[in-house]
């Protein structure tokens, strides 16, 4: 690649013009992170709490930007992917945890997402979900087996800006209250709505999202030399395109939506229609298509770059190895078009699962960047925003895990196992051995800088 972006003297119109466009990885992520699951959780959280949970959005797009922005600097700083890192600096087996902890989010976040796309595809077309499933599959591995990952990013940046244009175009039929909406800002977490906060800020911060961008920035052939552009990259993709995004669609939905509307986020944009008029309608759809399809492409990779990683393979699809996982996953995904049951509840709790997942991948990174993983060790501000991000993924998560368990308790703190649901038990034990794991690093950081 040209090193023509890092050579440019100051930071006027020629640097933004060549910023703009050699911009790419993070763009990759936004995909995904502009994917269905997000606008579940913003079309939940909206038509549930109304305007109460506007805080949450924004809070989310900066807490995106800056796990993004960490995940950058190693990738950067190390030149190599983060599961790589991890194994030469923490060994084998948090390497491998790594690697199942964010396997297992993508994974099924995997399915419940070809289930948007045939679902979608079949409200437009006609035809039924299950053929799209398996239509979409093979698409996905033709694509991206074939073409690899620059045609990845190519359809992510015109995909995701058709969704951004649809989505502000719908704020232009939908009746907004101004006042509401700026009561929205001052911090609170309604009864009931801690799963809804999880969901808004597990679209922003996840796990799939922290550890693919050491891989997309290696695609791009990026290094320390092009920490500016990648810099540029992260700001205009998580802060300006997906914060746009994420307030477009929980306006839209707090304005005129209840949580009946919701039941779906196909229903979601069908109950525009008498409320806003078939345009309104009619434009959600085209941009929950647009959202389905480009995430299920960008987190079709994840799995693909992790596994491929653990094992020494190239993360390129001149690999066969790597070109044979990109097909698994793909076709892998076609039986998440037979899913049953309403696929809005399905994609909050993906987003909510990821986020028990997310303060590990935090925790791992910020534990690198500390350490002589990276030749240049974290600013204090980068370390303060890193334990922010640790402190606000674990604090959701703990809440959507008490909340999950909530109905097992009950007056005077007697707890009923047979009322917690089998999911939740997945749920809770799940999340007690990523919070072991999570706070075993830190023990060990906290154990090797006393000894330093």
């Amino acid at each position: 690649m040209s090193n023509e972006t890092t050579e440019l003297s100051g930071f006027g119109p020629s640097t933004v013009r060549s910023y703009l466009r050699e911009m790419g990885p993070a763009w990759v992520a936004g995909a995904i992170a502009a994917g269905p699951a997000s606008m579940a959780a913003l079309l939940g959280a909206g038509a549930s709490f109304g305007y109460a949970l506007l805080w949450v959005v924004v809070l989310s797009a900066g807490a995106g930007a800056v796990s993004q922005y960490l995940a950058m600097r190693l990738g950067l700083l190390t030149e190599r992917g983060v599961v790589g890192v991890v194994e030469d600096h923490l060994g084998d087996t948090w390497a491998w945890l790594l690697v199942a902890d964010a396997v297992l989010a993508a994974g099924v976040a995997q399915l419940v997402i070809m289930k948007t796309v045939a679902g979608v595809s079949a409200t437009m077309t006609g035809v039924d979900a299950r053929v799209w499933g398996a239509i979409w599959g093979v698409i996905l591995a033709v694509g991206l087996a074939g073409r690899g990952y620059r045609f990845l990013e190519l359809v992510a940046k015109v995909l995701v800006s058709l969704v951004v244009v649809a989505f502000v175009a719908s704020l232009f039929v939908v009746p907004i209250d101004a006042g509401a909406a700026a009561s929205g800002l001052v911090p609170s977490l309604p009864s009931g709505s801690a799963v809804a906060a999880a969901g808004v800020v597990g679209g922003a911060v996840h796990i799939s999202l922290i550890t693919m961008h050491s891989y997309t920035m290696r695609a791009r052939g990026w290094t320390e030399r092009d920490y500016d552009l990648a810099t540029f990259d992260i700001g205009t993709t998580m802060l300006a395109v997906f914060g746009v995004y994420s307030l477009a669609i929980f306006l839209v939905a707090a304005s005129v939506l209840a949580p009946g509307d919701t039941a779906t986020t196909i229903g979601a944009a069908q109950a525009l229609g008498p409320i806003a008029g078939d345009s309104a309608q009619w434009l959600f759809l085209v941009g929950l298509a647009g959202a389905a399809v480009s995430t299920l492409g960008g987190n079709t990779i994840v799995p693909a770059f992790l596994v491929a990683d653990k094992f020494g393979w190239d993360t390129d699809v001149r690999d066969d190895r790597y070109r044979a996982l990109l097909v698994g996953v793909a076709l892998l995904s076609i039986p998440g078009a037979f899913i049953p049951g309403s696929v809005l509840g399905q994609l909050l709790l993906i987003l909510a699962v990821g986020t028990v997942g997310t303060p590990f991948a935090v925790a791992v990174v910020l534990y690198l960047l500390n350490t002589d993983a990276v030749p240049r060790g974290n600013s204090l501000l980068a370390n303060a925003g890193g334990a922010a991000l640790l402190a606000l993924t674990g604090g959701l998560a703990a809440n959507f895990v008490r909340e999950q368990v909530a109905p097992a308790v009950g007056e005077g703190g007697t707890i009923t196992l047979s009322a917690i649901s089998p999911l939740a038990w997945f749920v809770l034990a799940f999340s007690v051995a990523i919070a072991l794991a999570t706070v075993t690093l830190g023990g060990k950081y906290a154990r090797e800088e006393l000894l330093a």
